[in-house]
This record gives structure tokens, C-alpha cells and sequence, in this order.
């Protein structure tokens, strides 16, 4: 398939951090089951104010970096500590569907840009690269959509889109489980063999991962399934390279 016509696909493990980490293994032991694809990586400099960043850890995340897959800034702490929700909406996304967890759903401008530029410092002090900031549960508030387009940031993500900062964003619903409960994580299954055939002829695919569906083989199992069926039609790419191909035209010409 010509590279002007290439479909995509980008999977991602999110809430990358020390207290996860042995769920985010699992997760990609079980991708690799299938293919050893490259992966873009979520992580959370200060997971629910853990300062700990043990260098068993970040050793891992080096590994990673050497295998070719992509860490991209998921937040800081992944707390929403804004102010209380105003109208049902506001509840809703920052209260339900997130569990408390949409860090930059409602800061105001010049707290975001401070939890931006020190997820942009925990990365440069390490010497890893960064292209991508992805934020917890995908909700970006008005404030935090300003400082992001002040960054050098080349792309992020919410739960419809995929955001190239300096070119176009492209519809893409990410595909994700429920795995709070029985009844979501049967249901999220029915829902991602439905939404995969809908979005067969979209020029990108996300699907995201989370430490929680680790812990259900049911969740795995149908993960593996679906991968397998989105390889036979689509190039898996980082988001970092799929921002790059976008910016060049290549899957809008």
C-alpha cells in the first residue's frame, strides 16, 4: 500500500509509573504475544504525588527507549486538583468517567504551563526525547489546551482526535476497555468489535491500554484478538511518527 494510503495504527499503554509498572510489563508481554510492534509509552512523572522514581524503573523505561518505542508526557501528577465541577457536564467528565484522575480538565493557564514545564523537565533530566503530551482521561480544559500550544510539543490526543499541534487533528475515537466491573468489561468488548469495523476505513486506530486491564485475562485474551485483526490492514506506528506523517501530507493528500 502506497504511504500516501496507509492506514494507521497507534497502541499505547497509559499511566505509565513506578506503582504500575508490573501491570504496564504485562500488558505489553501480552502485545508482543501477538507482535512486537512499536508502543507508545504514557508516563506519569508524579503518579498521584509518588515522588519516587526508582532506577529499577527508569533502567526500564531505558530499555523501552532501545527497543524503539515512544514515552510521551501523560500528565504530571494525574490528580485533578481544579476547582469543583460547575454543571452536570464538568461532574460528569471529571468526576464519573475519570474518577477524579482529568489533571488538566480545569486548570487555569499558568498552572498548566507550570505541570508542563516540569513533565518537560523530568524528561530533559533524563535525556529522553519527548514529542507528545497525552492527558489523563484525554480532558484538556481551556487553560490547558493555551499553555500546550506554547510549548515545543508536537502533538497530543483526546478521546475523539489525535491533535498534531502544528498541522491538522484527525478524527480517531480511541478504542478502550472498562475494566471497573464485570458489567463494563463485558460491555467495552461488544463496544471495540463495533467501533473497529466502523472505523475500518479511518486513516488511524488508537487503541489504549491501561495498567487495570492487566489484571483480567478475559480483557487480554480479547485485546490479543483485536490486535491481530487491526495488524491485517494497519502500519503500527508510535504517535510520535504518525504526527510526522500527518505534518507531511502523506495521509491527507
Amino acid at each position: 500500500m502506497p504511504a500516501s494510503e496507509a492506514r494507521a495504527l497507534c497502541v499505547s499503554i497509559h499511566d505509565v509509573a513506578p506503582a504500575t509498572w508490573a501491570d504496564c510489563l504485562r500488558l505489553w508481554q501480552a502485545v508482543q504475544a501477538v507482535a512486537d510492534i512499536p508502543l507508545t509509552w504514557l508516563v506519569v512523572p508524579r503518579f498521584h504525588g509518588d515522588p519516587a522514581s526508582p532506577p529499577e524503573y527508569e533502567a526500564g523505561l531505558e530499555r523501552v527507549l532501545a527497543r524503539g518505542h515512544e514515552l510521551a508526557l501523560h500528565g504530571y501528577r494525574h490528580l485533578d486538583t481544579g476547582p469543583p465541577p460547575r454543571t452536570p457536564r464538568e461532574l460528569f467528565w471529571r468526576r464519573l468517567f475519570t474518577q477524579g484522575e482529568g489533571e488538566f480538565a480545569a486548570l487555569r493557564v499558568e498552572q498548566a504551563r507550570r505541570r508542563l514545564r516540569l513533565g518537560q523537565d523530568w524528561f530533559a533530566q533524563r535525556g529522553w526525547p519527548l514529542q507528545g503530551f497525552v492527558p489523563p482521561a484525554w480532558l484538556l480544559g481551556e487553560g490547558a489546551w493555551a499553555a500546550l500550544r506554547e510549548t515545543p510539543l508536537r502533538y497530543t490526543t483526546t478521546l475523539g482526535a489525535f491533535h498534531c499541534l502544528d498541522g491538522p487533528a484527525v478524527p480517531a475515537l480511541s478504542l478502550v476497555y472498562t475494566a471497573r466491573n464485570g458489567a463494563g468489561r463485558y460491555c467495552s468488548r461488544l463496544a471495540l468489535d463495533l467501533m473497529r469495523r466502523r472505523q475500518a476505513g479511518q486513516p488511524l486506530v488508537r487503541l489504549s491500554l491501561h495498567p487495570r486491564d492487566a489484571r483480567h485475562p478475559e480483557l487480554l485474551r480479547h485485546m490479543q484478538g483485536l490486535l491481530a485483526a487491526l495488524l491485517d490492514a494497519r502500519q503500527p506506528q508510535t504517535k510520535a511518527a504518525f504526527a510526522e506523517t500527518v505534518v507531511a501530507g502523506l495521509h491527507f493528500r
